[in-house]
Order: C-alpha cells, then sequence, then structure tokens
C-alpha cells in the first residue's frame, strides 16, 4: 500500500519522483499486495494489482535516495545491508515524518479486519505527503 499510496500522492500533486516496496522475508516474492490492501487502494482510486512483492538488496541504496522503514524489524533489516555511512543516513522510520523521532512502527494490518487497512492507508498517506511536501518548490 505504501509504495500505490505514495506513488498517487506525488503524481496528484506534480511531483516527479517515485517509490518502490521492498521486504526481507522470501516467503511472498512475487506474490500480489493482499486482497484486503487492493481494496482500501481502490476506494482510494489508487491501483496496486500490478506490484509483487520483492525482497530488499544492498542496490536498493544506489537506486534511492531514501529508505523508510515501517517498523523497527524492517529498520534493523535495513540497516544489515549498508556499505556506508552515506547508506546509514538513508535509513529512515516512516512514522518520523509523521511523529519525528518517536521511532513508531506503522501498524501491520496483515492479520486484521479490513477496517484496520483503512486507518492504515490514512497514516500511510499522512506520512507520503510529509515526504512529497519536501520535494515542492
Amino acid at each position: 500500500m505504501a509504495a500505490g499510496i505514495f506513488n498517487h500522492e506525488a503524481k496528484k500533486k506534480g511531483v516527479d519522483i517515485m517509490a518502490d516496496s521492498a521486504g526481507f522475508e522470501s516467503f511472498h516474492i512475487g506474490d500480489p499486495p493482499d486482497k484486503r490492501a487492493v481494496i482500501t487502494c481502490q476506494k482510494h482510486g489508487i491501483d496496486i494489482n500490478q506490484h509483487k512483492a520483492r525482497l530488499f538488496n544492498s542496490n536498493d541504496f544506489d537506486t534511492f535516495d531514501a529508505i523508510y522503514a515501517m517498523d523497527h524489524k524492517n529498520y534493523r533489516d535495513a540497516a544489515f545491508f549498508v556499505k556506508s555511512d552515506e547508506d546509514t543516513k538513508k535509513v529512515h522510520y516512516l512514522m518520523d515524518t509523521v511523529t519525528p523521532g518517536k521511532h513508531e512502527s506503522v501498524p501491520d494490518p496483515y492479520l486484521a479486519e479490513e477496517e484496520e487497512c483503512d486507518k492504515v492507508y490514512h497514516i500511510l498517506k499522512k506520512a507520503s505527503s510529509k515526504i512529497i511536501d519536501q520535494f515542492q518548490d
């Protein structure tokens, strides 16, 4: 959901940036998004059907200007791949864009009801907007 929301909001605001999504667990590689996430995004005019899960890798530091972790484990996992001090500076908690310095986790709606996906959608939209706004002007 995060990459889909981010890319949708960037396009809507006319900002030429993009996000991708990657995980650290191999058991979902190549899988489509969770149906509840797809439905939630569709309700807001966002199509994430084409997304396929992929593994994070050290080349992501060369490809992207920032790496936003959804939770503490993802933050540690991303930090494991750093190759330089410059890479270390790229790793952030996504929620720090909304609640700076608190290092909070984005709630994981994977085992929850569809309503939880909607709550997470609004959190991700707010975080995305904060990041995108840094690139406007």
